[in-house]
Order: structure tokens, then sequence, then C-alpha cells
């Protein structure tokens, strides 16, 4: 994948080269739970799965996965189950969801749509931390739990509570890990966890304990004017320079870019990682339908790497220009066609293996060199 940094220089910082993907878990009519909400017998995971988060855990890949059923509204109601491999391709599912809607006090934010798109991450002291989507049928909400076990789940509700953020539309929460022992841990930079998050455009948040964040903003409208004071001297003369902060608003971080296979959106992947060479963020990228690549498909979500700062984690260093994957015809079908959307990785058995929603239906693995 070419990079370019500000300079325009070639930079090398990416991870890869990742193989084709490969099938590995899909939609299953026979596991089935009765629902808390309907009180009724359902087939949670018979219509699609895929678009999971991944964490490494005593010897084995563990995978949040979402999966929908076929009776819900919106297209299925969304839930998340855990599937585990003891060589990360050949996973078994668990026969019932461990992240659902309930009767509980986020039934609302939750339900009819459902839980999607988890992201996990491990802490320093061993817990869990998992972000996914609250969706209500209307709106898409942000949302922590943690566990001890990724089987028992605490809803902690919306990651920016006591915000004016804490109700609005937001997704997509990637915290910032580093690779500690083999394995990949959520990361502190000046004392403060990180997270990249949006769809759209991209930005952060930080938090204390990984389960309420704060995100970042900045002057939405600044503005500066002239005064003109004969007592002082400086070095514009007698004239001083003003600065007025305009209202606070989310710091944006990164965009679209027209002509290119990202031109619609930008959506963070899985947790990013801080290397050496800064924060490292594999990111989804999806083509519009006029201003977009005319050699990719209109609306294809397929990935590509950013490098952020890792003194200043909203500093863009570099930024890919082209998807490291690209869609294969025979990933092309399904719920929502044209969709390599990367969600999970993990450093497992000497290979980063990231773990893809293909089509909106199934999940696949691609690997890549550790080192």
């Amino acid at each position: 994948m070419t990079t370019i940094d500000r300079s325009g220089a070639a930079a090398d910082w990416t991870l890869g080269p990742f193989t084709t993907p490969r099938r590995i878990l899909e939609a299953r009519a026979d596991v089935t739970f009765t629902c808390p909400v309907s009180r009724a017998p359902v087939a949670w995971a018979a219509k699609d799965v895929f678009n999971a988060g991944a964490v490494a855990h005593e010897g084995r890949v563990c995978l949040l996965v979402r999966a929908e059923d076929k009776v819900g509204r919106y297209a299925g109601v969304s839930r998340i189950g855990l599937a585990t491999s003891a060589d990360g391709v050949n996973f078994a599912l668990e026969p019932e969801p461990v992240l659902a809607p309930g009767e509980d006090r986020w039934q609302a934010w939750e339900w009819p749509g459902g839980l999607e798109d988890p992201r996990v991450v491990m802490s320093p002291d061993g817990l869990f931390v998992c972000t996914y989507t609250a969706f209500d049928g209307k709106v898409g909400v942000l949302f922590v739990a943690t566990s001890t076990d990724l089987r028992t789940w605490t809803k902690h509700g919306p990651a920016f509570a006591g915000s004016p953020y804490a109700r609005l539309a937001t997704k997509a929460g990637a915290i910032v890990t580093t690779l500690a022992d083999g394995r990949l841990v959520a990361a502190r930079i000046d004392g403060r966890y990180w997270m990249y998050w949006g769809e759209g455009t991209l930005h952060a948040a930080t938090s204390e304990d990984l389960i309420v964040w704060t995100p970042v903003e900045a002057d939405s409208a600044p503005d500066k004017y002239l005064t003109w004071d004969p007592d002082q001297v400086g070095p514009m003369g007698h004239w001083a320079l003003d600065r007025v902060s305009g209202p606070r608003g989310l710091r944006t971080l990164a965009g679209p870019r027209r002509r290119r296979f990202d031109s619609l959106l930008v959506e963070p992947g899985p947790p990013p990682i801080l290397t050496e060479q800064g924060i490292v963020l594999i990111y989804n990228g999806a083509n519009h339908v006029v201003d977009g690549d005319p050699g990719v498909a209109p609306f294809a979500y397929q990935p590509c790497q950013m490098l952020f700062d890792a003194k200043d984690p909203t500093a863009l260093v570099a930024r890919g220009t082209e998807p490291f994957l690209r869609i294969t015809q025979g990933e092309a079908q399904g719920q929502v066609g044209n969709v390599f959307f990367a969600q999970g990785l993990v450093a497992f058995q000497g290979q980063w293996r990231l773990y893809l929603g293909l089509a909106d239906s199934r999940l696949g693995v691609t690997t890549a060199p550790l080192d």
C-alpha cells in the first residue's frame, strides 16, 4: 500500500501485507435462545453473522460477533455472540448471545434495533472493555460494556455520558492499544486512554477509566480582530491582534477525500496500535457515487491505514492512498454488497489476524507478518 506523509515522502509504517481474506463464520439457524424482551424463542444468528471485535485470551482467539435474526424489524435485531478458536480460523459459536437487548435500564436505547458492531480490548488489569452501537431503530449511540470473562457483561450505557454528545448519533469506538507480552492491551498516553470514533469523519475521545469518555473538541468558529492602542508598541506597532474563541465543537481529525475510494466516509476499524512509528489506525473507507473513485463500485467499503503522532493522537502524520485489501468477486454479494469491513485485530501465533465483515453477511480473516 502506497502511503504519503505530510512532507510528501513515501513511508513504511503500515501493517501488512495481508493475505486474501477467507471465510470463517456464516449465519447459523440452529442456535436459539429466548429473547428477554419479546419472551419468544428466536434463532438469533439465522440471518447474518459479521463485524466482529477480537481479542486473544488464554491461548485462543475470541470474537464478539454481530449476529442478526430474521424476525426483528430493521433487517433483523442485532445481538452480540461469542465465538472462540484455538487456531484463529476454525471458530465455535456459543449457543446464546452474550450481549443483547434485555429487561434492563438500556432497553429503550437498544430495542428494537439491537447491539451492533462490537470492538473489544483488554485493560492493563485484565478487564475486557467492549464498545458497541446501541440502536433503538432510529439513532445509533456508542455504548460501553465490561466483563471479566467475555461471557457475563455489565452495560455502562453511553460512552459520552454527561456530555452534550450522550444522546447524539455516535458509533465505532476504537480504543488505542499497545502490544505487550504478545497481546494487545489498552494503552495510556500521557496518563489517559484514547479512542478514535465516528462515521463520516474521524474524531477522538479520552478517558481515565475506559468507561466514561470525553470527546475531543475544538473552536468551531474562532474569530480575530485588530485593535489600536496608542500607548503600547509591539511587533505590529500600535496594533494588537485579539483572538476570540467560537462555540466548541467536535474536532475532526480526518475525513473523506474526493475521487478516492474513501470519498463518501471514513470509519475506524479495529482498535489502533501504538508503535515506534506512531499510532497505526486501520480504518474503513466508502466510495461516493458521484465524487468517488470511478474504478470502485459506488458505496463500496474497503480498509486502509492512517498514522497518528504518538505524543499527540489528534495529529495525522500519514495516510494510505489506496485500500490494502480489495473486494473480491466471490465476496461482493450479500446483505450489503461490496463491503470489506475491518473490525477485529489480534496478534496470534506470530501473525496479525484481521477479522472482517464480508458484505454485512459473514466473517472472514486475513493474516500478515507480526514483525
